[in-house]
This record gives C-alpha cells, structure tokens and sequence, in this order.
C-alpha cells in the first residue's frame, strides 16, 4: 500500500532538508511533493495578494508577517492534497511538506483514508527557524515567527521530531525506524 508522509511544520524548520534525506534513506521511493512548489506555480501577479496568499506584517516587537489565506490560495491547496492522492491511486508512495495553518488535517485523513498516513511534526526552537529564514533569502523574516504558535496547534502526530536538536538524517532515520520506511 502507498505510504503518504505528511511533514508538517512552520518555514525554515527543515522540512524540505528532512525529505530529501528521507528519500534517500527510505527502502521504497518516495516522491517529494513540495508546497512550495505549488505556491510557484501561481502566476506572479498573486504573489502576495488577497485571493492567493496574503502576507502581512504585524506591528510588534520583532518582525512578524500573518499569513490570510485567499480562495484562490484555499483552491490551491485542496487541489495539492488531491494530486497527492491521486499519485498514491496510481502506487506512489510520497513525502508532503506543508504548512497547516488552522490546524486542521481532516481533508488529509480523508482523502488518505485508502493509503497509510503518516502525520509527523517538525519542529525546531523558534530562533533556529529565524536564523535558518534570514540565511535562505527566500522568506518573509517574521514568517515563521507568526508560523511558531499556530502549525501544530490541534494535530496529532504519529511522530515529532526536532530538526534543531538533530540531523536531517537523524530525522529521518527515526521516522524510517518507527514506520519501517
């Protein structure tokens, strides 16, 4: 049976880097299906805009940028999570990384009901992540910061791991142990 890995965690906590080391430990292949890539796909001019993605700044202390997610953006996501399955329909097993930020993974559960999901947590303290979004030059600096307290909110995980206090590797051989990946 096709095995769906859901890496859920905030930007910059290193799940893309925990994938890529995942495929490369696990015994079957697994397909890496990226968020960010289907946030790529969109085109340029919904970069940042109210029916896609939203990115706003909040007025505090230390820089913090809110994501509002639009209809075209909740569009975007719901046909993500269906082309994952329809990979799986097809006998791939694949690696999601993703960022949920309402806590809610029913449609996950739902539309996998026929595959084995596996729901992991990847987390990291919070001034990793910080520094990990400055060096890439790719993020929002606050993004993960707004991110901290809201992605794993109400999610139970099969597994958690900390991408800080370990390798990618040692990420990724506790989730190939515990799931006889």
């Amino acid at each position: 049976m096709p095995k769906i890995v859901l890496l859920n965690g905030i930007s910059s906590a290193g799940k893309s880097t925990l994938a890529k080391a995942l495929q490369d430990i696990a015994g079957e292949p697994f397909l890496h299906v990226e968020m960010d890539v289907f946030l790529g796909m969109m085109p340029r001019r919904y970069a940042n805009h109210s029916d896609a993605f939203a990115f706003l700044p909040q007025s505090s202390a230390l820089p913090e940028v809110a994501v509002v997610t639009g209809p075209y953006g909740a569009c975007l996501m719901r046909g993500m999570r269906r082309s994952i399955v329809a990979l799986a329909a097809e006998g791939l097993s694949i690696i999601v990384d993703d960022v949920v930020l309402d806590g809610d993974i029913s449609d996950y559960r739902e539309l996998s009901s026929g595959f084995d999901l596996i729901v992991i947590g990847v987390k990291c303290d919070l001034q990793i992540a910080e520094d990990r979004e400055r060096q890439r030059g790719d993020r929002d600096i606050g993004l993960a910061r707004w991110q901290h307290p809201r992605v794993h909110e109400g999610i139970d995980y099969d597994l958690v791991v900390d991408t800080g206090l370990s390798s990618p590797l040692q990420c990724a051989e506790a989730i190939r142990a515990t799931f006889d990946l």
